[in-house]
């Protein structure tokens, strides 16, 4: 349980909702900023303002799943003031108080930094990151069933990357009858591909290897599909970039080209938000219920 623990929520999207009410459930009182177009029954939960809130008793903020963007300005889907975080802003929170986000950019490391403030990035627990893999690999499936004129079944699929994303995408895939191929680096994942019954190509050997690809879908963060690999690709290609930003695709040279090309980012929160935000509520628990605070 968390009675007694004062959170405040800094905008985000549907999945957001699922973390306020659990949280609220769960005994926290929770502070809300970014939310001012809803309303909540809850007593436990307080719409708030950002002169309004005493910042000296928060325990734990929580931010979207993409943190901040490069100035610190804070993504609040159901609000249409801008929240931007500040260093003079988090050094008002307690030395204890600790900060929740999903992914960093290098404004809010540098921030947590020199207000040396914990910072915990939920997206490197291996658990979390599988779980998300669910709706993000679904979430791809939707979208090539969209953007392509033919059955998935039967078309030739790449997934490049066999990590936490990669393995679920694969997986996903060829269940309903793709034929698929991955693309990876290592002789450990070439064996396990085999394994499951798909196809495992050599990233050296990509160029060759990817002229007859109906749908390609990218999952390592950096650029992979170059304008060497892209030039080989048929037109007729749909690539699905799933890396954080700036993605693994040239999209520029992939857009002369005349490709679709689209960078699929925050799927689980378009997709499946309630799925994807119950993931995040529970392991937002599990973390907070383990620490003592020290106030």
């Amino acid at each position: 349980m968390l009675i007694n623990l004062n959170i405040l929520v800094i905008g985000g999207d549907d999945r957001n909702l699922e973390v306020i009410h659990n949280l609220a459930i769960a005994g926290a009182n929770v502070y809300l900023l970014g939310f001012d177009q809803l309303t909540f029954d809850n007593p436990k939960i307080h719409q708030s303002r950002l002169n309004e809130v005493d910042l000296t008793v928060i325990d734990a903020i929580t931010l979207p799943v993409a943190g901040t963007d490069e100035t610190g300005k804070v993504e609040a889907t159901y609000s249409n003031k801008t929240i931007i975080l500040s260093e003079e802003l988090i050094s008002q929170t307690p030395a204890h108080c600790i900060i929740y986000t999903g992914t960093s950019q290098p404004f809010l490391d540098t921030l947590t930094t020199l207000t040396q403030r914990k910072l915990v990035r939920l997206f490197d627990r291996d658990d979390v990151a599988i779980l998300n893999s669910i709706p993000t690999a679904e979430g791809a499936l939707k979208l090539a069933m969209e953007q392509t004129d033919r059955t998935i079944h039967g078309s030739k699929v790449m997934v490049l990357g066999f990590g936490r994303v990669g393995t679920t995408v694969a997986r996903l895939f060829s269940s309903v009858g793709a034929n698929v191929r991955v693309g990876v680096r290592k002789s450990v994942n070439m064996a396990r591909i085999t394994e499951m019954g798909l196809t495992p190509i050599r990233l050296a050997d990509l160029e060759k290897e990817i002229s007859d690809i109906d749908i390609c879908i990218n999952t390592i963060p950096h650029q992979i599909l170059d304008s060497n690999i892209i030039a080989t690709m048929s037109t007729s290609t749909l690539i699905i970039d799933l890396a954080s930003k700036p993605g693994g695709t040239d999209f520029k040279f992939a857009d002369n080209k005349g490709l679709n090309a689209i960078h699929a980012l925050g799927l689980p929160g378009k997709t499946a938000p309630k799925t994807a935000g119950i993931i995040l509520a529970d392991i937002l628990s599990e973390e907070l219920s383990g620490i003592e605070f020290k106030k």
